[in-house]
Parts: C-alpha cells; structure tokens; sequence
C-alpha cells in the first residue's frame, strides 16, 4: 500500500504541474529587434494618470443634479481633446491591468502566483523604452516596471504598503499623497541643476498611480458617496498637476496627458471577472499629438452609454486596453515595446497621414517579429516532417503585404496602407497563438493516457483485493514472461529518443515516459482483467448497464455542479427522499426525518446569491447564537450522564463557548467600528488571530469520546467561521454538521457498503466547496470576509484567509466520513481507493476544460481539478487524523444511546 501511494502521489503530483505547463506558459518570446516610427514624434514628454478601479460610467455619467463628477476631465473631453471607452481583458485585476497599459500585452495567468511586485517574466515595457521614467503611487504596482527595466533611468516613489488600509477614515489621501509628492519633486527639480537637465529631455515620461478609487470602492462600494467623492478629489487633482506642468515646460504644446483606469468595479466592490462594470474603463486623451474634439450628428454603438451620459455630440473613440501602449510609444517616438500585442489606435492621432501610415507599418512589424521568433524556436524544437507551420501567413504571403505596404506608402495611399497593415497585425497575431498553442495537443493527450491508466490500475486493485466478483486465482505459479517488461523498456527508450532529438524540455519526459510504467503494472494485472471480463460475461446485462449509469449519471451530476450550483440543490433534494425509499424509515423515524429536514434545508444554500450581496451582520450573530443554544443543549445533555464530563473537558468546553461569545463581539465591534470609520481595533485583531490558531489546537485538548471530539471540532472551527462571515454563509457549517452527525447514525444503522458511503463523501465535499461560494474564484467572495484580520492590503494573506474559509466545511465533512469508517467498521483501504477512482474521473473532466482565458471566476472553475485530482490524498493527510481518535470503539456507547433514543424515541 505504501508503494501505491507513493505512485499515487507521484502521477498526482505530475498531472497537478502539467496544468501550468500545458495551459499557462508565458506566451513570451525574446530575440526580437526594437522597432520605431522614422519620423519626429509629436510630443517630448507624456503624463499617464492610471485611477484605479475606476469604471467608465462613474466619470462620464452627471450625478443627480445633471452635474459631472470630474468637470475638468469633461471639460477636456468637449473643448481640449479626445476620448473613449478602453476595454479591458479579463482577468480585471490591477497586475494585468498594468501590464496591459504600459507593455501592451496580456499577462499570463499564472503570473499572479507570483505576487503583485515581482516580475515572474522579463517583460519590455513603455518605461523601458524611454529615456527616463519618475512615478509616484502604490508600492504593488510601481516596482514590477523597475524591476524589469533595462539600466538605471525609471524611478518610483511609493508610500508605505500600511497605507492601502480598507478601514481607512480617508483613503483619497493616497491620491493626495501622489499629487502632493508630484509638486515636491518639480519644486525640487528648480533647484536641482541635474534633475532639471533630466526632466527637460524628450522621450520622457511621468506615471501618477492613484489608488483612492479603488480603496473606496472596495471600502464603501462604487455607489457610496466615498467612491464618488473620490473621483471629484482625483479630478481637481488632475487639474492641478496639468497647471503645474504647463506652467513649468512655459506651455510648450510638447506634453501629452493620458487619463484612463487598470480595471472598473463591480456593484459589490470587487474586480477580476468580465462583467461590463469591470471591463468598461475610460480613456480621455489630450496635448501634444492627440486630435481635438469632433462633433458629430449620430454615432453606432452597441450600447446607450452615449446618450446617458450626454456625449453623444463628441465622437467616441473605444480601444482594447493593450492598444493604449502603441499609442503613447508613438506620442513620444520611443520603440513599440517588444512584447507589445496592441494596435495603434490612428484615429486619436494629430498628426499627418504620412505619420500614421508609418506608426501603423512598425506597429505591424513589431508584432510580425514576436511571429517570427515564435515560429523559428517551435521549427527548430520539431523534427522537418513532422512540423505543420500557420498557413495563414507563409513567408510568401508576408513578404508580400509588407511589400504591398512600402508600395501604398510611397505613392501616398494613407488608407490602404494603414488598412493593409491592420490585416498582417491580426494574421501575425493568430499565428502567435498558434504557435503557443502548437504543443498542447500532444502534451494533453500524454497526461490523458497516463491518468486513465493510473485510474485502470487502481479500478484493479479494488477488484483485485476488496471484491469477491472474480473467481479465486489459481495458486499454482506461473512462471514470468519476459516479453511484456521487454517491450515496455523499448518503448520507452523509443519514446525518449523521440524526445531527445527534437531537444524537448526535462517536463516532456515525465509527462511522455509515466504512463509506460503505468500501463505495464495495468498490463501485470491480465489475469485480474481476464477474471473481471468473465465475471461481467455471467453478470445480468440489464442489472450491469443499471448500475453502470447509475455510477456515471452521479459523477456528472457532481462534475455539473461544478459549474452550475442548482446542480447541489437537485443533488441534495435526492438525498433527502433516500430514507423513504428504503427500510430505514420503518426502523428509524426520527433519524430518517432529521436527515430528510437538514438535506433540504442544506439545499437552499447553493441557491443564494454569492456575490453582489450586502453584509447583514444580523444573520452572523444569529448563527452565533444558535452555536451557544447548541452548546448548552450538548453540555446539559452529557452532565446527566454520569462521568461524561470530567472537570478538564468541561474547561475546555466552556472556552470554546467562550471564543463563539467573542466571535460574535469581534465581528459586531469591527462592523460598527469601519462603518465609523475608525479603522480595525487592534484588540479585536489580537483576539481573532488568537482565535484561528487556537481553533487548530484547542480540539485536541477535548475528550476523545467521539461525539465530543466531534463536537469540540464544530465548535473550534465556528468560531473561526463567524469571524470570517459577512452574512448568510455564517449558518452553512452549522446545517451541514447538523446533516453530517445525521449521517453518522444513519451508516451505524445501515451499515451500507463502502460505495454508497464515498458516493455520498464525495458529494458533500463538493456541497462544502460551493454551498455558499466558489473555490475557483476569490472574487466569489467580500473582502470585507477578512475585515477581523486585517484591513490593509495583503493579497496572499487576505487570499489564504478566505482560502482557509473555503476549506473549513471541507475539513468538517471528512471528520464526519472518519467518524462512519469508524462506526461501521469499514475498510479505510477500500474506502480510500473508491473515492480516489470517483474524484479521479472528475479530473480527468476537468483537465480538458482547463481555460487559460477569461477571468479568475472562469479560468479558476477550470482548475478545480486541481482540487479533485488531490482530492484522495486530503482523505488521508487530512487534520482528521490527528482531531479524531484512533480508537473506533471510544463513546460507541453515546452513540447507541442516542440512536435507541432516536428509534425508540426514549434515552
């Protein structure tokens, strides 16, 4: 057994990190040659102002009184300059979002794992390509730009990461900050014969990061009148720093400003999914090459944006996010970034055709030269006759439209030039992807056959060692054959040198030569196979299919609910009529009705909203208060027993009901505490970091009767819970344990088999991952969950919080499966290995609907076969083990007396 869990572990471990090989590799390329319009830009210097999370409709719109939030960005749009809507790409997150803007291309997902300030990629950027860079703002996102950037000429200055507090009286002072900081260096710079030479050079540029917005809304929300206010204190400041800059350079006319956002908002103050509120942000451009506002009579657009916000006189110019970079590269004449995916956005230009045609034409080269690059490394990396190259753009074909391009160009065809070129940029951009693509194939199916194998071989052995299906093995023993061993050595050595030719990274091999070993230990077990075949031949083929769909209509159904939610609710509402339909409503009334009462009402909850939902503090104390009622039942209930309670247990016991009483006052205190705007007390953060690690600890100390550690277990992790709830979801671990205990009793009294039991753990695993929420996604959920820990930002320590609030269901649903193993008597070794098979089916699921696109509530369903597929080794590695007794017979006797008590309906 220990050398099947170490393979075990092993093939779990290689289809867990093929993931992000296969799915989430940088799209990245490097080699190529900068690239840059020949002609004299029309500005020396560029002023990007980035308010983030800031949502296009909260600055076009007019308030309530027909006036705008931002009159001076409104008063650009109709006298000074040009604007629009800049789609973002989902993820709406502020690293993407960032990236997006100032290097031009998408981020890779999987560039999150690696924080907010690190770069897990060498990227080229905007600040890169400049002369020189200074910018002011949050130190999450400023030092990503330095850290890549090549010598020594960009410049940040942040203020201290305690600022970014959510409990903030005043989160606008960090725009104060930046704007007031902005002043300080120009002041300085009249004094500062070095800086002043620097700051009057061209191909510069000056970032102003503004992170007020963005705090307020996930604070207060983008309704409240902190976020709007917010964006009327960002505006004056804009004004401000426009004044200043046009009075230093002695108005010039050689400074562009650029006015936009990373990402919008939600209703609910969270980011990171598509919805229009998160993807529409605003772009208002104006200076030193930008065009000057044009009326126009009707505009098309998809929406009624325009009319609502009464700007359908002024021509509204949308862009994707990423085209905003090709944009301010050529306002000052520094090369495209070289990873840049964007495409010039001509039409906000002020300047010549001639101009545009050629910053279209480099544009469309730069792009071209990541294709190139991409296709040479993948041709090199494949044997000639295997290659299949992006027909879409042959040599021939490219050579031609760049050819085609000059042509137009040099005889003064403006439009069909740029036209021209927009069509190369759109091909070559195919082809990238094609490219980054061009391996997925080949890797996927190499995972597939190498879990199903795995998945075969433990089927087997569950056959093999728990069913009576096949007939008893002859003992006489047959001598080995060497040919099977044989033939699986060659090909495996056929398959490296496969590999070793074509120069394949070290990951090709694991992932190419597991499943050789894999298959030859399925492949051992023939006479298993063999004996299997000939049972099912004799078996009913009416009773086999009945059961085979029975089997595969569950495993989808849990694989649905993955997805859809509903999907719980038709589950658990089956369960609940399961007593009724068998003998155990004649033999226990009582059980059979608590069991049918808890699976509905655990039924509701997978319907509730999960985001866009306000805190309701009242539906917290209310679990709370039935946690206290269900403490006192307990307690009163075992001090009749004689010697249930020894004075060391009771201790334990009331100090649990003592972390519930302070739970509840933490999370009242710190609700009314933000509502005032006082920020997070520090003893209510003392006391709730204090009860998170004694909920782990306190447990052990209980009695190790089981129904009392089971109950020490609820009563430790509730407290942890209430502190980590908003609202209703307070109440969701409370009715599952409720239906947990239920269960319990109903196994002692069932004693089913081991299947039926799985089947039943499996699901409400995945009734504890999604009851009230999504495991995929932390935008699923408020961080106003971890507002009793902390408030100021933190993202991995505000992400394992809510993580860990995810998992405490979880954790409570595999004590409850310890406890029927130990009831029932069952085998832990069949058990485990019938759970691993049905969560192994779910993964391989998953794995080919992983997405590497769209946001994180998207991508991240995908990549829950992450969870499922280590799903097994949770059952056996979980806190379980340690928090439930060893001992199966310990307090059998309670629970005996509670089910006579539930038959008979006397204790």
């Amino acid at each position: 057994m220990l050398l099947f869990f170490a393979l075990g572990l092993l093939v779990h471990f290689v289809f867990f990190a093929s993931i992000f090989d296969i799915y989430f590799t940088s799209p990245l390329v490097h080699g190529m040659t900068p690239q840059f319009t020949p002609l004299p830009p029309p500005a020396r210097r560029l002023v990007l102002f980035v308010a983030d999370g800031l949502r296009a409709d909260a600055l076009y719109e007019l308030d309530e009184n027909g006036n705008s939030r931002a009159p001076f960005i409104r008063n650009i749009i109709m006298h000074e300059g040009s604007w629009g809507i800049s789609h973002t790409r989902v993820p709406t997150e502020s690293r993407p979002g960032h990236v997006a803007l100032i290097a031009g291309f998408y981020e890779d997902v999987s560039a999150v794992a690696k924080g907010w300030k690190e770069n897990p990629v060498e990227f080229d950027s905007l600040f890169n390509e400049s002369k020189y860079t200074w910018s002011w703002g949050s130190p999450d996102i400023l030092p990503m730009f330095a850290k890549g950037a090549s010598g020594d000429h960009v410049y940040t200055y942040s203020y201290d990461s305690k600022r970014q507090d959510f409990g903030a009286h005043d989160a606008t002072k960090l725009d104060t900050w930046v704007f007031d900081n902005v002043k300080d260096f120009f002041h300085h710079a009249r004094n500062n014969q070095s800086l002043l030479s620097k700051i009057n050079e061209e191909k510069i540029v000056f970032f102003l990061h503004l992170l007020g917005i963005d705090t307020n809304g996930h604070a207060h929300r983008p309704s409240s009148r902190d976020y709007k206010d917010n964006i009327k204190k960002v505006d004056d400041g804009v004004k401000e720093i426009v004044s200043m800059f046009n009075h230093f350079y002695g108005n010039d006319g050689k400074t562009t400003f650029i006015f936009t956002s990373d990402h919008g908002m939600t209703d609910w103050g969270s980011h990171g999914a598509g919805h229009p509120s998160e993807t529409l942000t605003p772009l208002v451009t104006w200076g030193a090459g930008i065009k000057y506002p044009q009326r126009v009579s009707a505009q098309q657009f998809d929406d009624a944006f325009l009319k609502e916000w009464r700007l359908e006189n002024w021509k509204r110019l949308d862009v994707n996010q990423a085209d905003i970079a090709p944009l301010m590269t050529s306002l000052i004449g520094v090369p495209f970034p070289l990873n840049s995916v964007g495409i010039l956005p001509v039409d906000y230009l002020n300047n010549t055709d001639l101009f545009k045609a050629e910053s279209i034409f480099t544009n469309a080269v730069q792009i071209l030269e990541q294709f190139k690059v991409k296709m040479t490394q993948k041709k090199e990396a494949t044997l000639p006759f295997l290659f299949t190259p992006f027909k879409s753009l042959s040599d021939s074909k490219e050579f031609d439209i760049l050819r085609k391009a000059r042509s137009y160009i040099k005889h003064r065809k403006f439009d069909e030039a740029v036209s021209l070129c927009k069509e190369l940029i759109h091909l070559a951009l195919k082809g990238l992807s094609y490219y980054h693509t061009y391996d997925r194939f080949f890797l996927g199916i190499n995972i597939a056959i190498g879990f199903v194998g795995w998945i075969s071989y433990a089927s087997l052995l569950i056959i093999k060692s728990h069913s009576n299906l096949i007939r008893s093995v002859s003992k006489e023993v047959k001598k080995p054959s060497h040919l099977l061993p044989c033939s699986f050595i060659a090909i495996g050595i056929l398959v490296a040198f496969f590999l070793l030719i074509q120069a394949c990274p070290w990951t090709y091999y694991v992932y190419c030569l597991l499943p050789v070993p894999i298959w030859y230990a399925v492949l051992r077990e023939f006479q298993v196979i063999q004996d299997l075949v000939a049972s099912l031949l004799t078996y009913p083929l009416s009773h086999f299919v009945g059961y085979l769909l029975v089997f595969s209509l569950g495993t989808e159904v849990l694989v649905l609910s993955f997805f859809y939610r509903y999907m719980l609710t038709i589950g658990l509402t089956a369960f609940a009529a399961w007593p009724f339909l068998t003998q155990l409503w004649t033999r226990a009334k009582v059980t059979s009705l608590s069991w049918t009462f808890f699976s509905l009402l655990l039924a509701v909850f997978p319907l509730m909203p999960v985001v866009g939902r306000k805190p309701d503090i009242s539906l917290v104390m209310g679990a709370g208060l039935l946690v206290l009622l269900l403490s006192l039942y307990v307690v009163t209930s075992l001090t009749k027993r004689k010697d249930s309670f020894t004075k060391e247990e009771l201790l334990v016991h009331l100090l649990q009901v003592l972390s519930t009483v302070l739970s509840m006052y933490v999370v009242y205190s710190t609700q009314s505490s933000l509502l005032r705007k006082q920020g997070l007390p520090l003893r209510n953060q003392i006391i709730s970091w204090a009860t998170l690690a004694s909920s782990l600890i306190v447990p052990l100390l209980s009695s190790p009767a089981l129904f009392q550690r089971l109950f020490s277990i609820l009563l430790s992790l509730m407290s942890t819970y209430l502190l980590l709830s908003t609202g209703y979801e307070a109440l969701f671990p409370l009715v599952l344990s409720c239906l947990m205990f239920v269960w319990i009793n109903i196994e002692q009294e069932t004693l089913q088999q081991s299947g039926v039991s799985c089947k039943q753990k499996v699901f409400f695993l995945v009734t504890a991952f999604f009851g009230t929420g999504n495991i995929a996604s932390i935008n699923s959920f408020d961080l106003a969950s971890v507002y009793c820990f902390l408030t100021v930002f933190s993202p991995f320590m505000m992400g394992s919080l809510m993580m860990w609030k995810i998992l405490i269901p979880f954790v409570l649903v595999m004590c409850a499966f310890e406890a029927v193993q130990f009831t029932t008597q069952l085998s832990s070794k069949s058990l485990f290995l019938i759970v691993l098979v049905i969560s192994d089916i779910m993964a391989l699921h998953f794995f080919f609907l992983v997405k590497d696109y769209g946001s994180w509530l998207d991508i991240g369903t995908r990549q829950l076969l992450v969870c499922t597929a280590w799903l097994c080794i949770c059952i056996s590695a979980s806190p379980n083990r340690l928090w439930i007794p060893s001992d199966p017979g310990l307090d059998l006797n309670l629970l005996h007396a509670i089910h006579a008590w539930h038959v008979k309906g006397t204790p």
